[in-house]
């Protein structure tokens, strides 16, 4: 959006110098042709250097979404790994307590006998 904006405004400079250079032409080359010629250079400068600026800023959105895109994905796998080593973790203690279970279980059998 911005880049848009930033080469309206760099046409919209060009198109201007390039109009205020084609009005002051005529056939010699005099001090006010030559002058003509500097502003359209720099017309053309300015908006080289404004096209390129907005590349360089898209350029780096593109990058810092590319950045945070994989940052969620890589905090995304570490939940998934953490809610597996929990699920992990959280069934054997499940079995322990199984094996715990059964255990008093046979030690109330043999206090019976």
């Amino acid at each position: 959006m911005r880049s848009d904006l930033l080469k309206k405004l760099a046409m919209a400079m060009l198109l201007g110098m390039t109009a205020f250079g084609i009005a002051a032409c005529d056939s010699d080359d005099g001090p006010a042709e030559e002058a003509g010629e500097s502003v359209d250079d720099a017309a053309d400068e300015t908006g080289d250097a404004m096209d390129d600026a907005a590349d360089e800023t898209g350029d780096a959105m593109d990058d810092a979404q590319d950045s945070a895109e994989n940052a969620a994905d890589e905090t995304g796998d570490a939940m998934d790994n953490a809610a597996d080593e929990t699920g992990e973790a959280m069934d054997d203690a499940g079995d322990e307590m199984e094996e715990a279970g059964d255990d008093m279980e046979d030690e109330a059998e043999d206090a019976r006998n």
